[in-house]
């Protein structure tokens, strides 16, 4: 990066920017006058880059593990004591099918990656905003932590995790200069579903939201302050029933949208 964009441009690191709603983010951040160090665990990273490049902006491109504390370490690493304006942490893996015909180690990466990766993160970079005062931080959270998964049962209470997380550190964060936002998505048109394994499932195939238009949302939101977001009138109105239905009633529903094999019943 060089040294006349450090001086002018503000600095935003998007995890989790080489497909789906974190290339978005990264587009919208470049589109509004960020520079970017953006990071995923996957080649095609650098494909984003080139495609990021191309709204005239100043991007670097990290291909590390953020499931692991070294991992973050070397994304961190990468910003060489650059101050960060805003950090968007979208990194997120889905792991579909019943919880005991998992794979203990797929599903532990679930876990690793969405919280453990995340939160390591968070305070990383919390504390140097805290030290200077100002500094916006957006974490991916979901619908999905409203209610249990049934069939999804760790990713979705990594979910609940962060968007409860999120709350609490925009409360303990009131009055510093760091803002929160949570951004909250449904199902959305990336390749998550066939990562997790769920393209046989009535989720899995059924209409979804552009990713496009989620980063939009959040990228707003974020700018604004706001502390959270739920992106789209159904997500909505599924967020506002699961608020006040039983857990069970919930768990069941959510049965009958990710059970395997549930997209030929439907």
């Amino acid at each position: 990066m060089s040294s006349s964009a450090t001086n002018t441009r503000p600095l935003a690191i998007v995890t989790g920017a080489s497909t789906g709603i974190g290339l978005e983010l990264a587009k919208q951040c470049a589109a509004n006058g960020f520079d970017l160090l953006i990071c995923a665990d996957e080649p095609e990273i650098e494909q984003a880059k080139t495609t990021l490049e191309g709204h005239g902006t100043s991007v670097e491109a990290i291909v590390a593990d953020l499931a692991t504390v070294e991992g973050v370490d070397r994304l961190l690493a990468a910003a060489r004591s650059r101050p960060v304006d805003s950090l968007l942490a979208n990194a997120g893996r889905g792991l579909g099918r019943g919880f005991l015909d998992q794979d203990f180690d797929e599903a532990r990466r679930v876990v690793d990656t969405n919280i453990t990766g995340t939160i390591y993160l968070i305070q990383k970079v919390g504390r140097e905003m805290r030290s200077r005062g100002h500094g916006r931080i957006l974490i991916t959270g979901s619908i999905a932590g409203f209610m249990p998964g049934t069939f999804q049962a760790v990713y979705n209470g990594t979910k609940a995790f962060l968007d409860s997380f999120s709350f609490a550190l925009r409360a303990e964060l009131k009055g510093s200069g760091i803002t929160v936002t949570c951004l909250m998505p449904g199902a959305t048109e990336t390749d998550f579903f066939e990562r997790a394994d769920m393209l046989d499932t009535k989720v899995g195939t059924q209409k979804k939201d552009d990713p496009a238009d989620v980063a939009e949302t959040g990228f707003k939101a974020m700018m604004n302050g706001d502390g959270d977001v739920v992106t789209g009138w159904q997500n909505k109105l599924q967020a506002a029933i699961a608020s006040v239905m039983p857990a069970a009633m919930t768990a069941e529903m959510h049965r009958k949208m990710a059970a395997p094999g549930s997209a030929e019943k439907s």
